[in-house]
């Protein structure tokens, strides 16, 4: 209804709000609880416990402590394109919350409107009146509020915070592994030089047998297969050595694109020792499976999918009650332009409009029935984010374990496998063993040094992973998203 307001001094439209205010607010959204970690109550073997803070409380700036890496993890953290997607859309979906946000409130707004036509309705029952017709109005009001009686927007609004939140915790897992990622490639790095500087050593033994023994050969000391077997030995060593140049190229590269810029020219400098040069990395404590719940970035995110998908169970329960909706205005209305605000021409407008269903071909039911299915599918994948998370650190775990002495065991038989090769050249050098002794002694001293450094490579990537899947690597000092208000 709308009619020149006359009579009242003051429209009742804030009584009106004040009360469909107070009306409003229930939710049909089930009640959240969170279900109950499928997973041991320990981790396999129940490991001894090193003391020392929680992978989650220590910041990697303490846990790589290597200058040349904190560099690159820095130069990571302010360039990588993946960190920079997350960040975004954390900004996004804080822009979505507040576009759902801003349905629970009304939008007040100002209009205004001028008409003129011709021929002028009103000479139909007046002769007085002129050939056109003019009308002008100001209105201060909102239109088509909706009233959020049974909770659908608050719902919708819920869904779309937990969503926001979800985005912050992907944003703490993609640092993470970003920080765990270029550690990771960082080592290989150092690995790969150490292995280029064997193999070349090793090519340079390898082609001084050749030399020693085609001497030999010529002399008819050496036979031919002597001489075969040492050249094919040497030509092994050379496409050994492009091969790990190769990989070591690509490595760097990879290197780069988690960096978002070159390798710097420095980042191996000083590592002449290879990878037992490095700073050793701290232990940290595996703690129980349950404390990666709050520990664990990505479940937290999985968690908060959950509780989306359970608040749009909400919504979709409300869409079968009554919405309520509210437009109404106040203002001025006149004929006359210059006249438009003297006394006499108010005007105000309530408009309530209730919209109940009836029939809608199971369109309701069919959203409540996707809703919970949705739910479901999160509890799914919320479960398997914890089962994953458990794997991931009984593996490390496990590696924990085993690494450390499976790479003093190589180291070991790297050292007696020089000291054979030692004996082995001495022994062909004066006559006594054959050219075969000394060029299986040759490939057995490559082979166990090689082990021996992809065994220490693999010990401290592990460390790292173990880092990584306890929830290590986000800079709590950091300034994090700023949570918007409820």
């Amino acid at each position: 209804m709308t009619r020149p307001d006359r009579t009242l001094g003051r429209p009742f439209l804030p009584a009106a709000l004040a009360a469909a205010l107070l009306a409003a607010g229930c939710s049909l959204a089930p009640t959240y609880e969170r279900p109950a970690a499928p997973v041991p109550t320990t981790f396999p073997g129940d490991p001894a416990q090193p003391g020392g803070r929680a992978a989650a409380e220590t910041p990697w700036q303490q846990f790589f402590t290597d200058p040349r890496l904190a560099g690159l993890i820095d130069t990571a953290l302010a360039n990588n394109r993946d960190l920079r997607v997350a960040a975004q859309n954390i900004e996004q979906a804080r822009a979505q919350f507040g576009v759902q946000r801003a349905a629970l409130f009304p939008a007040v707004g100002v209009t205004a409107s001028g008409s003129r036509s011709e021929p002028n309705p009103a000479r139909a029952y007046r002769d007085d009146a002129g050939k056109v017709s003019s009308s002008y109005s100001v209105n201060l009001g909102m239109t088509a509020w909706e009233i959020d009686f049974f909770g659908r927007i608050r719902s919708l609004s819920d869904a779309a915070l937990a969503r926001y939140l979800a985005t912050e915790e992907t944003m703490r897992a993609t640092q993470i592994s970003l920080v765990a990622a270029v550690a990771t490639g960082w080592l290989t790095l150092v690995a790969d030089e150490e292995l280029l500087a064997i193999t070349r050593q090793t090519l340079a033994t390898r082609e001084d047998t050749l030399k020693l023994t085609k001497l030999r050969f010529d002399n008819g000391v050496a036979s031919d297969l002597d001489y075969q077997a040492a050249n094919s030995l040497a030509e092994s060593a050379r496409a050994t050595y492009a091969q790990q140049q190769r990989l070591r190229r690509q490595d760097e590269n990879a290197l780069a694109l988690l960096l978002g810029a070159p390798v710097p020219a420095g980042a191996l400098a000083g590592l002449e020792g290879g990878l037992r040069s490095l700073t050793p990395m701290p232990d940290v404590p595996a703690g129980l499976p349950s404390d990666l719940l709050a520990e664990r970035p990505d479940i937290r995110a999985a968690e908060q999918q959950l509780v989306a998908a359970n608040a749009n169970i909400g919504a979709a329960r409300a869409a079968f009650f009554p919405r309520v909706a509210l437009t109404t205005s106040v203002g001025t209305v006149s004929s006359q332009f210059d006249n438009l605000f003297h006394s006499g021409t108010r005007a105000w407008a309530f408009s309530p409009q209730i919209t109940l269903p009836i029939f809608t071909a199971g369109a309701n039911q069919a959203n409540l029935d996707a809703a919970r299915a949705a739910r479901e599918i999160a509890v799914a994948e919320y479960e398997k984010s914890i089962q994953s998370a458990f794997r991931e650190v009984a593996d490390a775990l496990a590696g924990r374990e085993t690494l450390t002495e499976q790479a003093r065991a190589l180291d070991a038989t790297a050292q007696a496998e020089r000291r054979r090769f030692e004996l082995s050249d001495l022994r062909y050098r004066n006559g006594v063993a054959s050219s075969l002794d000394l060029l299986d002694a040759q490939r057995s001293l490559f082979a166990a040094q090689q082990q021996a450094v992809q065994a220490r490579l693999q010990e401290l990537q592990n460390r790292v992973t173990l880092y990584k899947v306890l929830g290590g690597g986000w800079t709590a000092t950091e300034p994090s998203a700023q949570q918007p208000a409820t």
